[in-house]
């Protein structure tokens, strides 16, 4: 068992996230990557920021704290997610998450094993347009 209090002094402080999201994204740490690759951060998207398309080895949990996001499986239209949501993501679901167009979006996002980050989400996925 490990107790973190608040946040642990080993992890990195605040950043903005650039390499796989959209726009302006900060994301803080709050439990090292463990041996497995799980990990805990609170990420704040301002509106219109968002992942690029990723999937979780064995899934992912979001507990929006804050505002109001989208999440979007692939394939399907974006849906809204507000603070007190809880999202469960299964094992291997391609998808992302983010911001709406004109709010910002907090969450904590508990990430089950290793991330695996695929490409950017288009203007057209991000505003739910389907081909």
């Amino acid at each position: 068992m490990q107790i973190v209090r608040g946040r642990a002094p080993e992890t990195t402080p605040t950043q903005n996230r650039t390499e796989t999201f959209t726009g302006t994204v900060w994301g803080d740490p709050v439990l090292p990557t463990t041996p497995e690759g799980n990990t805990i951060n609170s990420v704040t998207f301002t509106p219109g920021a968002r992942t690029y398309w990723h999937h979780h080895t064995a899934g992912q949990i979001l507990v929006v704290t804050a505002g109001r996001g989208w999440v979007c499986p692939y394939g399907e239209q974006p849906q809204e997610i507000r603070a007190g949501d809880v999202v469960w993501v299964p094992p291997g679901e391609r998808h992302w998450h983010g911001g709406t167009p004109d709010t910002i979006m907090t969450h904590l996002a508990v990430s089950l094993g290793p991330t695996v980050w695929l490409d950017e989400v288009t203007e057209e996925e991000y505003r739910g347009v389907l081909s």
